[in-house]
């Protein structure tokens, strides 16, 4: 689908697509959808499109909100939700899973439904459970409508730190040694299940990081040094998920890369260096957006090892059939060697995020990436491709 394809009613002139910009979600990572969205918001071009903003509190509800970036940044360290933007408290928007309308309908208990028009496209901004991780996908192609980003497998493979690792694997990328524990192994024998951690620590040595499997952003990541630190770091894991992720530490430079889809297919970016952090244990929540911890962009790499990451990235992003855009975050270890550590299928999108500012020195900036990314949505059909 493209721009000069929209539906046009007779006798009126064309219109332009209609881009509705999802946001917060119940996810850990609600407030940060909001800041990206408000990023997103401020860099949309007005003249080419028309914007709908809609946000997802955190039990769920789609709520009309303000068009009003400015109120959607970190503020005295606090970061912003969906509650303090929404034009009601009850209102709910609701999108039509009829594939053969795209209409969005806004509704408050005793008042008569009110149609909102068409969207042509939905730019999600959402991070983690409930939004990244295919559940809205899904949702959007039973709508039919065309949306940014991964689709639903993808978003799935991507937002589930185990498969994501088997899937990369499978397709010949390094990964660094690893271990799950699944909800039933703690609810049937949890001493076996801490058994099995401290058996790993045994084989790989410490550190361990102790990780929610299908979250981001750092949240709930604990570097754990010796066993004294191992039960706490279980507990604030699953506090967000039940299924945890424990990695053995790599020993190399954190290094990321950029991966955009054009009209002739995926490209990297130039690779960023993220330094550790010295105020913290790691590149965590805090050193990432409240305290903005600087990255190296571009990355002090050879042109061989440039090319590499660049190259790797870009087999990351087609071994897991992911389309629009892709960070892909990498170690490169002592002995030249990259390690792939993850894929993030909607990855941190403020304007100090590392996607963007690696874009803005490949020579793509903010806004042209919003845009680029929104066309490549509106060529795609939804459903099998």
């Amino acid at each position: 689908m493209s721009t000069e394809n929209l539906p046009q009613s007779p006798g009126r002139p064309a219109r332009k697509p209609r881009v509705a910009v999802v946001f917060g979600g119940r996810s850990s990572e609600h407030g940060i959808s909001v800041v990206t969205a408000g990023a997103v918001l401020r860099a949309i071009d007005r003249t080419k499109y028309e914007v709908l903003p809609i946000g997802i509190t955190p039990e769920g509800r789609w709520a009309l909100t303000a068009d009003a970036p400015e109120r959607m940044a970190i503020t005295d360290r606090r970061t912003p939700s969906v509650e303090e933007l929404a034009e009601s408290r009850e209102g709910g928007v609701v999108l039509s899973a009829d594939p053969t309308s795209r209409e969005v309908v806004y509704s408050e208990p005793g008042s008569v439904p009110k149609a909102l028009g068409e969207v042509d496209v939905v730019f999600p901004v959402l991070h983690g459970p409930y939004g990244e991780d295919g559940t809205l996908q899904g949702l959007l192609e039973l709508s039919g409508v065309p949306y940014v980003g991964s689709g639903v497998l993808s978003s799935a493979v991507g937002q589930d730190k185990e498969y994501m690792k088997r899937v990369l694997a499978s397709f010949g990328l390094k990964v660094g040694p690893y271990m799950v524990i699944r909800p039933r192994e703690w609810q049937r024998d949890p001493a076996a299940a801490r058994k099995r951690i401290v058996d790993f620590a045994g084989e790989h040595g410490w550190p361990l990081f102790v990780k929610p499997a299908r979250a981001g952003s750092s949240i709930g990541i604990t570097k754990v040094d010796d066993l004294s630190g191992l039960e706490e770091a279980i507990a604030q894991a699953q506090r967000h998920d039940p299924k945890i992720l424990v990695e053995a530490a790599v020993r190399g430079r954190e290094i990321e890369c950029g991966v955009l889809e054009f009209e002739d297919g995926p490209r990297a970016s130039v690779p960023a260096e993220i330094p550790a952090p010295e105020d913290h244990a790691y590149y965590d929540f805090e050193a990432k957006y409240i305290d903005s911890t600087p990255g190296i962009v571009p990355a002090p790499l050879t042109e061989e090892q440039t090319a590499e990451v660049r190259r790797l990235a870009v087999e990351a992003f087609e071994a897991a059939s992911c389309e629009g855009l892709v960070r892909a975050d990498f170690f490169l270890t002592e002995d030249g060697e990259f390690v792939i550590n993850e894929i993030n299928t909607m990855p941190g999108f403020t304007p100090i995020s590392m996607y963007p500012q690696m874009w803005q020195a490949s020579g793509v900036g903010y806004p042209e990436l919003v845009d680029r990314l929104i066309q490549a949505a509106l060529r795609r059909p939804t459903g099998l491709r």
